[in-house]
């Protein structure tokens, strides 16, 4: 352990991702006192809502998710033990750019059409104040191709070339453990969403998966969050424990007891398990 207590900073593209893609982790280390900021980079402005009682928040309503979902981020903070929350560029400076194609891809703010350099600076500065010792943030392809996923990464890489992070890791899905989640969940009866079909899920193979977290003594703290989410996460549980959540397509997804993540820069020695170890 560091002598003093370590910093992890994560960059996210939307409210919800923090709880989905890294919900655990942040749990854990919150937990054992590490100091976690975290940035995100949008308000999830063009999310798809869930409830229908919250159908008129959307954008091509009253515009409104966007602050709701700000709301919901905080519950999901608190949830996990996060007591340093930023926006990169401050609340509402980048507007979520929405799936590959679709018209909110050309909003004048959206986060895809920001100036690279203004953004890469705003990170930058958050960077030097924090002073992280370890950074996390999607691959390069953002995890399933969301272009605000993958600018985040992108933002993310060139900052953290410009500034004293020891260690940059990116957050990936373990294929091994989400076959292994889905073939558990095909044995409960009643599941109340659908299997994803084979190959539907991104995944990646876990020959390239360099560190594994557990996060099973915080599994609840990231259902807590992942309910927070309500516009976008429904969260199932039965009495016997087994659990799942689905997004906007009604797609059961496993929840696992371990985060997985590929260290792209930074020493690897004992990082197996632990984002710090060895970093004393």
């Amino acid at each position: 352990m560091l002598t003093a207590p370590p910093r992890l900073l994560l960059v996210h593209a939307h409210p919800d991702d923090e709880s989905l893609w890294t919900g655990g982790t942040i749990a854990k280390y919150a937990a054992n006192g590490a100091h976690v900021t975290l940035v995100t980079c949008t308000l999830g402005e063009e999310g798809e809502i869930i409830p229908d009682g919250l159908a008129l928040l959307a954008a091509a309503e009253s515009d409104q998710l966007g602050g709701y979902r700000n709301g919901e981020l905080r519950a999901a903070c608190a949830a996990l033990g996060v007591v340093d929350h930023r926006y990169l560029g401050g609340i509402g400076r980048w507007r979520d750019s929405g799936m590959v194609g679709v018209p909110s891809n050309e909003h004048p703010r959206a986060f895809i059409n920001g100036d690279f350099t203004e953004q890469a600076e705003q990170l930058l500065a958050i960077l030097r104040e924090v002073k992280p010792d370890v950074v996390v943030t999607y691959g390069p392809d953002g995890g399933y191709g969301h272009p605000d996923h993958i600018r985040a990464h992108e933002v993310t890489t060139v900052a953290c070339a410009q500034a004293d992070v020891r260690r940059v890791f990116h957050v990936v899905t373990s294929e091994r453990a989400t076959n292994e989640g889905v073939a558990e969940l095909a044995a409960v009866a009643d599941l109340p969403h659908r299997l994803p079909a084979p190959g539907e899920l991104p995944v990646t193979p876990d020959d390239e998966i360099t560190t594994v977290v557990p996060i099973a003594d915080h599994l609840d703290a990231k259902l807590r969050a992942l309910r927070a989410h309500q516009t976008q996460v429904t969260v199932w549980q039965d009495d016997s424990g087994s659990s799942c959540y689905a997004l906007s397509n009604d797609i059961a997804q496993p929840i696992v007891g371990h985060e997985y993540y590929i260290l792209a820069s930074g020493r690897p020695d004992d990082a197996e398990s632990d984002l710090f170890g060895g970093l004393g």
